[in-house]
């Protein structure tokens, strides 16, 4: 996980765009990655632990309704805590986790049910578009493995949307600089 999150702080540091956090069952794991890499703080902007679903309504503005109708683990609640964690931080992306690590089910959902999500800039070259994207996953593991594989999971999905947004020129510096691949 600490080479993606490296990769993530890069690249929004060459692009000048911020990161903030929002994240629940991974309790400020993925924060924790962003933070230990050196230089971090001219991309991260900071994080919210809304382990408690009040937190998720009151702090990040996730719709009350849809909490009550779905519970917290939702792909829905993914999403409006990344688009809520960017705007409460004021972020160019914001990332979210959301789930289930166990022992137990929580909200009719089985251990093992994680939402990850992003929220940025997509598709506007002035930062002024906004958008999300959400990745369900079915994890298997114990609680630790799952928790872990939650902040690696988002960490790669804000990758993967920054490493294809690069222009050709940001990419010839990068094939540069790792040696061709």
């Amino acid at each position: 996980m600490s080479s993606t999150a490296a990769d993530v702080v890069r690249l929004l540091t060459v692009r000048g765009e911020t990161l903030a956090v929002a994240e629940s069952l991974t309790g400020g794991m993925v924060a924790a990655a962003i933070t230990a890499v050196p230089g971090a703080s001219k991309a991260f902007r900071g994080s919210v632990t809304a382990y408690a679903t009040e937190l998720k309504r009151d702090l990040l503005g996730v719709d009350a309704a849809v909490l009550a109708a779905r519970g917290a683990v939702d792909p829905q609640v993914a999403a409006q805590m990344a688009a809520g964690v960017r705007k409460a931080l004021g972020a160019d992306w914001g990332i979210a986790t959301t789930g289930v690590a166990g022992p137990d089910p929580q909200d009719g959902q089985p251990v093992g049910t994680v939402f990850v999500a992003l929220d940025g800039p997509f598709g506007a070259d002035d930062g002024s578009a906004s958008g999300g994207k959400v990745e369900a996953l079915r994890l298997n593991g114990d609680r630790a493995e799952i928790r872990m594989e939650s902040a690696r999971s988002v960490l790669a999905l804000l990758l993967r949307e920054l490493a294809g947004e690069q222009t050709g020129n940001e990419r010839a510096q990068d094939t540069e600089r790792n040696g061709g691949f």
